[in-house]
């Protein structure tokens, strides 16, 4: 399909100014004709990926842009529309009036360090809305970090970054890892397991550029900056600007830690550490695009926003009461009419509603009321709730434990769920806990033994392992792995493919 300006797209869009292009699609500024208003859209091919993966980028391209959606906060650049035309997917986002970071301090050399803490802290708030949804942004980098005139910090591209990498383990087909190497955690190139600490770890480098002018691995080749990433210490920006104050030094140096564990432990934690670097209140300087402007403290995160729970949304009025009492069959027909239209939001509110008047009706352990949870914790998990979900998944795991037997396939069915939930979390080391106690029983034929759940089991083991930074037991893991699925399968299985080009990658690096 031919891209140009004038094309209108999804009879609504007119494109009209290229500003941005990749091998997989392109960026264009555009004009909502319906609401008269100037808009950006994204244009993606997914039949640029070879194979089935074009099926999984469309999938999830529909999942992210909905869970993307879920978030609300200034910082973070608001999703319009989303949909496909033809052999495209399409996704219209606010028009954001600034310079990107690049550009920004390509134009201020050097950048005042003032204007690295004012917006290291405005990301900071927005890393923190982010991560408590929870998503990982995965390619924080200057390009996807706008500054507006006001001096606001807008960041762009949540949720697309994840799209594009269509599964956060896999490599493309030169070897290289998918993304920006230069900003990359190691645990994300060598395929490990994700989370907020991947997006802390670009944050640091992002800052250490500011501050310096470079970032603090570079190379000629990917697999030269993955090195780089993994053994060489960062050079401290004090030794290039001994004006930067030790206390900001040493903040950029813990974000640039390759333990994840030495990390800061959350973009609220790194926030309350910038705030007391913050200008004084009131001495904005006037100037347009100056990132202190904003800091009368708004920008804060919500304290502790990541390990509360996020505000609920009202009751949803399942279906018209019968005799004073919710008609829970309707409400079941509702669920299914909404699920099949898509609709998981609205299905999510609807059984979240409904559960406690199924419980009074027909009794909290009914099979009525089992089945309204399992629809509910999947429906969750469709969603991208993991932090709503978990709890549910760890109660149905245990029920029916009690009920049928730890070795009972539905109740291990559960824990792996939950475990999912935990690795989507950021939290890997209880994530690989448990899924080192569900390797057993799927290794056992003569309990609940599944070959192919193992098989996944152990890879996702050997990922988490890599995110931890234990590369050598990741490499015996997956080693062994792909041994057994080659044996099981042939060499030309798809899960002996993957993991066999982490292999390479994993012993480029190594050697």
């Amino acid at each position: 399909m031919t891209v140009a300006a004038g094309r209108v797209v999804a009879d609504r869009y007119e494109l009209s100014t290229l500003i941005g292009q990749g091998g997989m699609g392109q960026v264009w500024t555009a004009y909502d004709q319906r609401l008269d208003r100037r808009v950006a859209v994204k244009l993606l091919r997914p039949d640029k990926v070879a194979g089935q993966e074009a099926d999984e980028l469309r999938r999830r391209f529909v999942r992210e842009c909905r869970v993307t959606a879920q978030v609300d906060h200034p910082g973070l650049v608001t999703v319009h529309d989303a949909g496909s035309e033809g052999e495209e997917l399409f996704l219209v986002m606010q028009y954001v009036d600034g310079a990107d970071l690049s550009d920004h301090l390509a134009e201020h050399d050097p950048y005042p360090w003032q204007w690295t803490v004012a917006v290291a802290a405005q990301l900071c708030a927005v890393l923190s809305a982010v991560h408590a949804v929870p998503i990982v942004h995965r390619d924080l980098k200057p390009r996807n970090v706008m500054v507006k005139q006001d001096g606001t910090v807008t960041v762009l591209d949540l949720g697309v970054a994840s799209v594009m990498d269509t599964d956060t383990t896999r490599l493309t087909h030169t070897g290289s890892p998918i993304g920006s190497p230069a900003y990359m955690a190691p645990e994300q190139a060598m395929g490990g397991a994700v989370g907020p600490y991947t997006d802390l770890y670009a944050l640091g480098v992002l800052m250490h550029e500011l501050l310096s002018g470079e970032v603090p691995f570079a190379g000629s080749t990917a697999l030269g900056v993955l090195h780089r990433h993994l053994y060489e210490p960062p050079l401290p920006v004090r030794r290039i600007r001994p004006e930067v104050p030790e206390a900001l030094e040493t903040l950029v140096l813990r974000l640039l830690a390759k333990d994840p564990q030495h990390r800061p432990a959350s973009a609220q934690e790194v926030y309350e550490e910038l705030a007391l670097l913050l200008p004084a209140r009131g001495t904005p300087s006037g100037a347009p695009l100056d990132p202190t402007r904003p800091f009368l403290r708004p920008h804060a995160p919500w304290p502790d926003r990541a390990r509360t729970p996020a505000p609920q949304p009202a009751p949803v009025a399942p279906a018209p009461p019968v005799a004073g009492k919710p008609d829970v069959a309707a409400a079941v027909d509702e669920v299914k009419r909404l699920l099949g239209e898509g609709r998981i939001t609205q299905a999510v509110d609807i059984l979240g509603a409904i559960l406690p008047a199924a419980a009074e009706q027909h009794g909290e352990h009914s099979p009525v009321v089992r089945t309204l949870r399992k629809q509910y914790a999947a429906t969750l998990m469709d969603d991208g709730q993991y932090r709503r979900a978990l709890p549910e998944l760890r109660r149905l795991a245990d029920e029916r434990a009690t009920e049928a037997g730890q070795a009972d396939p539905q109740s291990l069915r559960y824990r792996y769920e939950a475990a999912q939930c935990l690795e989507q979390l950021g939290e890997p080391a209880a994530a690989l806990a448990e899924y080192r106690a569900l390797l057993p029983y799927y290794e056992n034929q003569y309990v609940s033994g599944d070959p192919q759940l193992a098989h996944e089991v152990r890879r996702r083991i050997g990922h988490l392992l890599l995110a931890l930074g234990d590369r050598p037991a990741a490499h015996d893991m997956l080693a062994r792995l792909v041994m057994d699925v080659e044996r099981l399968h042939g060499p030309g299985h798809p899960l002996a493919v993957e993991v066999r080009r982490t292999l390479q990658w994993l012993g480029q690096v190594r050697g």
